[in-house]
């Protein structure tokens, strides 16, 4: 069982080794990060915290019990009571229902804590695994984009039903 836990200071060397060890699964289905982002990964690590403490991003790690990050779970981009949703998985803990379990933990808080009303998420078409955490969540389809270079989709999420039927 994992964690839910808001990103702090202490977190860095954890999260670091959960970039290094998930680099080329990551990179097979989304961006690489670059070696860059490894190189200065405690720089940036530091300004994701000053991002979240002007409430602009809110950031979580899944740890399990041995404080190893098994995932992120990501709200970015806050705005007018909304933010966009994004989540890594360790291939390690993948398909084990951890993204799911992760993206409804992070409902409550985004309602109760941080202000929020909507979730917006995207995926490509090709990835079953991200639909279906958004659709087992309770994400609503909003339409079709293009996102790196490949047909996807937006989705949508009303904090207010789901935070009520989960309490």
């Amino acid at each position: 069982m994992a964690s839910l836990e808001r990103l702090r200071p202490d977190h860095a060397p954890a999260l670091l080794a959960f970039e290094k060890e998930n680099r080329a699964y990551f990179a097979a289905s989304v961006p690489d990060r670059g070696d860059d982002f490894f190189a200065g990964f405690g720089a940036r690590h530091a300004e994701l915290l000053e991002e979240q403490a002007a409430g602009l991003c809110h950031f979580h790690i899944l740890a399990d019990g041995d404080g190893a990050v098994l995932g992120r779970i990501n709200l970015v981009d806050v705005a007018d009571g909304s933010a966009e949703l994004g989540y890594r998985i360790a291939e390690r803990a993948a398909g084990r229902g951890l993204a799911t379990s992760g993206v409804r933990a992070v409902c409550a808080p985004a309602f109760t804590e941080y202000g929020l009303t909507t979730l917006r998420a995207r995926t490509t078409l090709d990835n079953a695994g991200s639909r279906t955490v958004l659709a087992r969540t309770g994400f609503v389809e909003a339409g079709g984009i293009t996102l790196m270079d490949r047909p996807g989709l937006r989705f949508t999420l009303a904090l207010a039903d789901t935070v009520q039927a989960a309490g």
